[in-house]
């Protein structure tokens, strides 16, 4: 098997050079997109109530089990391509020579063709929202259409708003085109509008707000009835969709210093600052905001811009206005900064298993400046497709192919790797082993059925699992025969 940090002499080719500040900023980057600024009204509409907040203390906790599956597995195969790379270790074997593992690698690359685009629309049509409070003309008049699958249905919608999601991607892959090493100061303005906007909300929350009131909860809010699992269930995937990013670093695995270091700890330290810096973050808004109020609001505006006119209560009639407009263009930034670092990390991933061999050859292909253009270009173009759909069925649809497609395959594998290959170096081993993987399956399973009509998503992850496996057979067989 062909290693994928083989590089032809003379050949563009990736260079060592994220340090752990620069592998914190990027996971945080990815990790802090649009998401908790949005999400907040359909988590607490989920459980009706700030009890939901227990989604994100437990999706913390999953998270923690994920990344410390990711630590010791990236800390072990610092390659370009994360999960690729782990699969197709994992199984194929100690000599390398069981198909399982390229076929299970190639698998969740074709997956990642639907999934990674999926992710970074996401973030394209929240910064879409936040536009419409800034504009209120970009939410008129959308054209939209519901397509039926058997008992099944999906919303398509096109409008001016649909125009900024796409315009964000092509921004995005604009400013990816300069390489990684011209990149950096971009990065850094980015991250500090992330920090900034995070903590003037925290100091909003704390000089405006009354603490008291965020614990508010209904009668039966902790009532352990069926509707109280099943809203958790719906409250823990969209948690799960806002922590996501973490991992983010081993996709540049090829990129990272002293990577059996600086992996796990910046998974670890991404995972700690932004599971306290959500909660303090949820504390501060309804601390301002009724919770009554968001989930009961019928001005869509309010429930698309929670921050900004958590803002606009905060510091009255007179300022709030202004800062609430101020707010959407952080939170639009931040947005894009997530979008900027999904592209980064996503595009990484097919170039890796093209240059093994095993995805489609045109992946490979590195650009002058030393980054996997085609990938890139082809992600891109992908997201733009997928800004035509609902935020909530993209976040539902992404979360369950990840889950289905990547994270089981690699919880399971960790602890069949610990048993096939126990002599492999392990710079880093999961604490309390073998508790946290078997855990975060425990946590994946449940997200997974416990919600209302979760069979559409599973049967689109089916569906495309049995496409994945057919392409997988013929481009096999054309290439048996081209040898």
């Amino acid at each position: 098997m062909t290693s994928i940090e083989a590089w032809p002499e003379g050949e563009p080719h990736l260079q060592r050079s994220l340090n752990l500040r620069g592998a914190v900023t990027l996971n945080m980057l990815d990790m802090i997109g649009v998401g908790p600024f949005i999400t907040l009204p359909l988590i607490l509409a989920a459980m009706g109530g700030p009890q939901a907040m227990l989604g994100w203390i437990l999706g913390a906790g999953l998270a923690l089990c994920d990344g410390l599956v990711w630590a010791e597995l990236g800390a072990a195969m610092p390659e370009a391509g994360g999960s690729y790379a782990f699969l197709r270790t994992i199984y194929s074997g100690a000599d390398g020579t069981r198909k399982l593992g390229r076929f299970l690698a190639f698998l969740f690359i074709f997956q990642l063709t639907f999934s990674a685009p999926l992710s970074v629309a996401s973030g394209c049509i929240g910064l879409s929202q936040y536009a419409t409070y800034l504009w209120p003309g970009l939410a008129g008049h959308p054209v939209s259409h519901m397509a039926h699958v058997g008992g099944y249905s999906v919303g398509v919608a096109a409008g001016p708003a649909t125009l900024v999601a796409i315009a964000a991607v092509l921004v995005a892959v604009f400013l990816l085109y300069r390489g990684l090493t011209g990149l950096r100061v971009v990065a850094a303005v980015m991250w500090c509008a992330v920090m900034g906007l995070i903590a003037w909300i925290l100091v909003t929350g704390l000089m405006h707000g009354h603490v008291r009131q965020a614990f508010t909860f209904p009668p039966g809010a902790f009532e352990l009835a069926p509707g109280f699992f099943l809203g958790l269930g719906s409250a823990m995937l969209i948690a799960t969709y806002d922590y996501w990013g973490y991992y983010n670093i081993t996709f540049l695995g090829g990129e990272v210093k002293d990577a059996a270091r600086t992996v796990p700890r910046s998974i670890l330290i991404s995972i700690a600052l932004v599971a306290a810096m959500y909660l303090a973050m949820n504390i501060s808004v309804l601390a301002v905001l009724p919770w009554q109020g968001i989930v009961g609001a019928h001005d869509l505006t309010a429930r698309r811009a929670v921050i900004s006119t958590f803002m606009e209560v905060a510091y009255g009639p007179r300022v709030g206005p202004a800062l609430g407009k101020l707010a959407a263009v952080l939170v639009m930034v931040t947005a894009f900064a997530s979008v900027f670092s999904l592209l980064l990390g996503y595009s990484r991933i097919p170039f890796a298993a093209a240059r093994d061999g095993n995805y489609f050859r045109v992946f490979g292909r590195l650009h002058a400046k030393g980054f996997p253009h085609v990938s890139l270009l082809v992600l891109g173009a992908a997201a733009i497709c997928f800004c035509f759909f609902s935020l909530a069925d993209v976040i539902a649809a992404l979360v369950v192919l990840r889950i289905l497609l990547q994270f089981l395959m690699q919880h399971v594998g960790v602890i069949y790797l610990r048993r096939s290959r126990p002599e492999m170096v392990r710079p880093f081993r999961i604490w309390l082993y073998p508790l946290p993987p078997l855990l975060a399956i425990a946590g994946f399973i449940y997200i997974l059925v416990e919600r209302a009509n979760f069979q559409r998503e599973i049967l689109g992850a089916v569906v495309l699992i049995v496409v994945g496996t057919v392409v997988y057979a013929v481009r096999e067989r054309i290439l048996r025969g081209a040898g």
